[in-house]
């Protein structure tokens, strides 16, 4: 079948006589891009491409507009161009899952909604969320979560224009009745994102929650200060001897004390991260949340924890995986399953009955307390602030030390994180230690 060739394609399809029939003529260059000849002379680009529907590939085609050789005349597309506007469109139905037909079809009825002043909420979410949330860390995936449980119900089929402040407080005292009130004030902090970007956009003239203070949601921030005592982190480990919990998340406390790390870093840690070797473990930039590397030198208490979990995971390919074994857990599990044992009220349902059974003897705690409380305890070691510092992964502060004071503080580092792991093998002892080796 004759072909528009690569080269002096213009001259080519400008020679291209009409049938009594309309022609199709591919090109050799570019997969799917085809030149239609009418009977009556006209020739135009076509894009052929497939999309699947229902568990089935349906073939679209997508005019691109008529042909034009040279630049003489006003209108349509040369060669050159024509293969260029298809290759894009190839690009985005091979790696984005775009349809240029759909999406087209979609911006049309955007534009008569704009036009006809009546834009949805549930229509602003959903532009707001394929222009910035997508692009975020997560892919918008837990921005996404909250606003179709707790927002998009409430709001998602009024104008954005007849938003009101009752609305918004209509949403977030919904989750302060929940006892949720840091929910509460993410989700405000959502909402208002996505109203400014109608704002941005000249959707809207006026944000409706511009007048609302964050403090009206839930009250005042407080900045917790929690850190465990030496004392405490004995009654701690005592205490986990006898609660019902999973073993792994016993390790994932302690890894957590004695690495300073977050519990997230910690539960998205893949095996292929730990080098036993070296006794290092590494967490890549894509899992810190700084988006820098950051290299955990193994105290022998904590290079001890990594192998008893290996005893119970190590099959797979993540440190904390899910029962399918197809993902991590969620960075979220620990947390609730330490909260669960320090209840005041009754249990919640289907969740642990021993409410108190983690409570220790100064208050309520959670996993980031033991992140400040390993900090705290390096630098009353003789640790110098500056690399217990290095040792939370925190950025410096300062833009000139940071682009001009490159030390790494490994050596100090190690250090630090060794005199850490020492004294928590003092402080818990034998009971810090798993008995999972003894199972196998």
């Amino acid at each position: 079948m004759e072909k528009i060739p690569r080269s002096s394609a213009d001259e080519f399809c400008q020679k291209l006589k009409p049938h009594d029939k309309p022609i199709y003529i591919r090109d050799s260059q570019v997969k799917g891009l085809v030149l239609r000849i009418m009977p009556a002379g006209s020739k135009s680009w076509i894009f052929c491409y497939s999309v699947k529907e229902d568990d089935k590939w349906r073939e679209r085609r997508k005019g691109l507009g008529p042909f034009r050789q040279g630049r003489n005349d006003v209108a349509g597309l040369t060669v050159p161009a024509a293969r260029s506007l298809a290759e894009n469109l190839k690009h985005g139905v091979k790696h984005k899952g775009t349809d240029p037909i759909e999406d087209k079809r979609k911006s049309i009825e955007e534009k008569a909604k704009e036009k006809a002043g009546r834009v949805l909420v549930k229509d602003l979410f959903e532009r707001w969320f394929s222009t910035d949330l997508i692009h975020r860390k997560d892919k918008g995936s837990e921005a996404r979560r909250m606003m179709l449980k707790d927002v998009i119900p409430v709001i998602g089929n009024l104008n954005i224009k007849e938003i009101q402040k009752s609305h918004i407080f209509e949403i977030t005292d919904e989750l302060l009745k929940r006892g949720v009130n840091r929910m509460a004030k993410v989700v405000f902090s959502l909402i208002r994102q996505m109203f400014r970007f109608a704002v941005a956009r000249d959707l809207l003239q006026i944000d409706p929650t511009a007048s609302i203070s964050k403090t009206s949601i839930g009250g005042s921030n407080i900045e917790r200060d929690r850190i465990l005592s030496e004392e405490e982190i004995s009654e701690l480990a005592e205490k986990l001897t006898k609660v019902d919990i999973k073993e792994t998340s016993i390790i994932a406390i302690w890894i957590t004390l004695a690495t300073c790390c977050r519990i997230g870093e910690i539960l998205r840690a893949r095996w292929s991260h730990v080098h036993w070797d070296k006794k290092i473990w590494r967490i890549p930039a894509e899992h810190s949340k700084n988006e820098k590397e950051h290299i955990v030198f193994l105290s022998n208490f904590a290079f001890e924890q990594f192998q008893n979990l290996y005893l119970i995971t190590g099959i797979g390919e993540w440190c904390f995986p899910t029962q399918r074994k197809n993902s991590c857990i969620c960075s979220k599990t620990v947390t609730k399953q330490v909260s669960d044992r320090q209840r005041t009220g009754p249990p919640l349902s289907n969740r642990s009955k021993q409410t108190s059974a983690l409570l220790l003897s100064k208050g309520i705690w959670k996993p980031h307390d033991l992140r400040r409380t390993g900090a705290t305890l390096m630098t009353s070691l003789g640790v110098l602030p500056e690399v217990a510092e290095r040792c939370l992964n925190h950025t410096e502060e300062n833009k000139v030390k940071r682009i001009y004071q490159r030390y790494g503080y490994e050596p100090e580092m190690k250090q630090a994180w060794e005199r850490l792991g020492d004294r928590l093998e003092k402080l818990i002892g034998i009971k810090g230690r798993c008995e999972i080796r003894e199972k196998f």
